[in-house]
């Protein structure tokens, strides 16, 4: 083991200026207890080795030179420390960077672990970050990685995948309940955009593909808000009415702190019926610009509730009562609300004129029709995503009726 040593030379080359790299390279090379020749001219370069040696755990030496190597002076002998030593010893690993592979996410990361890439060796004497939502039955769906990837790849600019130079020919009182519309729909996305962002910074970053997912969800909202705040304003100057009991019924959401309960709230029950809603308007839009915009829209929300629906169904496995704390969280909100007046009356109207497209009295009639239709998919829409977190029908239909009246 401490055999003839391995011989490097630095010639005039010091540790503070990237001698030590050689030195570690040709450390690595060796085993544990095999020692290390080091060759150098810097004046400083004793010194610089017995500092450097105990940070790492090696053991130095200094002694004359080999005979016949030509060098002048003293040189230093290294003699490898085991591997688990020095600044590294008791170092962790962070998982692994497969999420699938053995190890890959652990049920409970270390608060030490920190921003430490999954699968990184951690150095002991990390600072704790407290992240309180640490816990993979809490947070984790096995989905999140190809959720995320299908959300990157379609991820759309507002100013090319919509035509906003396609003609508005409808009459101004149509053009008047699209604004009322789009008003409703930019106060929800905003909501739907702080709420994944609120628990972002929560998160333990182990669970990198779910902050991954609820990031991109948030810029889905944000460009969400672009686009309707754009189309309200397409050719009106002015937004629309926006009412205590949608902003009473919106802010019950922002004030809950369960990730859980949260997410069930918004992307199960809400983000789901405004799925309903904006299938409405892509049937029911009088102009191209408000279809594309609800098609598009639509298209990232469902993305959302398949991730809601991921998480708890993975959730409720771990955690059986959580499908009563769910009912529960449905309960206490209805009764929240019960004094508020629930849908905007002016949005209940324009949906109306929008899916009748005039003021004749049959076509009313027929929008009337339509929007009964909405809400029935809506609670149909609802009572399936409960069934699918393994509620009983009946209690999914009791759920679902007490769902907010804003939809969302």
């Amino acid at each position: 083991m401490n055999g003839t040593p391995r011989r490097i030379d630095l010639g005039d080359l010091g540790l503070e200026r990237g001698g030590h790299l050689l030195v570690k390279r040709a450390l690595r090379d060796i085993p544990a207890g095999a020692r290390l020749e080091v060759a150098g001219t810097n004046p400083e370069l004793a010194i610089h080795l017995r500092g450097w040696c105990r940070s790492q755990g090696h053991t130095l030496a200094m002694n004359s030179p080999s005979p016949g190597t030509g060098v002048d002076g003293p040189v230093a002998f290294i003699t490898r420390g085991p591997a688990e030593v020095g600044r590294w010893g008791g170092a962790e690993t962070a998982g692994a960077p497969d999420p699938a592979a053995h190890g890959g996410v652990v049920e409970r990361p270390s608060s030490r672990w920190g921003l430490a890439a999954r699968g990184a060796r951690v150095e002991p004497g990390s600072p704790a970050f407290d992240f309180t939502l640490d816990r993979k039955d809490v947070v984790w769906a096995d989905e999140a990685a190809a959720l995320y990837a299908q959300a990157a790849a379609a991820q759309w600019d507002p100013a090319t995948a919509i035509d906003w130079s396609a003609p508005i020919t409808h009459p101004a009182e149509i053009e008047d309940a699209v604004v009322q519309v789009m008003t409703y729909l930019i106060e929800n996305e905003m909501a739907a955009l702080i709420i994944p962002a609120s628990f972002l910074a929560r998160i333990h970053p182990h669970f990198r593909e779910v902050l991954q997912v609820l990031a991109i969800q948030a810029a889905d909202e944000a460009r969400h808000v672009e686009v309707f705040t754009r189309r309200a304003l397409l050719v009106r100057k002015d937004l629309g009415l926006s009412t205590a009991g949608g902003q009473a019924s919106l802010k019950t959401l922002l004030d809950e702190p369960d990730f859980a309960l949260a997410s069930f709230l918004l992307s199960v029950l809400g983000e789901g019926s405004f799925l309903s809603l904006l299938r409405f308007l892509d049937a029911n839009a009088p102009d191209p610009v408000t279809r594309q915009v609800a098609r598009l829209a639509a298209q990232d929300e469902s993305r959302h509730v398949a991730f809601g629906l991921a998480h708890l169904q993975r959730h409720v496995t771990h955690e059986p009562g959580l499908r009563s704390r769910l009912a529960a969280a449905v309960e206490r909100r209805h009764d929240a609300l019960r004094h508020t007046a629930g849908l905007n009356e002016e949005v209940f109207d324009a949906l109306i004129l929008l899916a009748a497209g005039s003021w004749e009295p049959a076509d009313i009639a027929v929008g009337f029709d339509r929007v009964v239709g909405l809400q029935n998919d809506m609670d149909t829409g609802r009572r399936r995503r409960l069934e699918r977190l393994g509620f009983a029908p009946k209690e999914a239909e009791t759920l679902s009726a007490l769902h907010t009246r804003n939809f969302m």
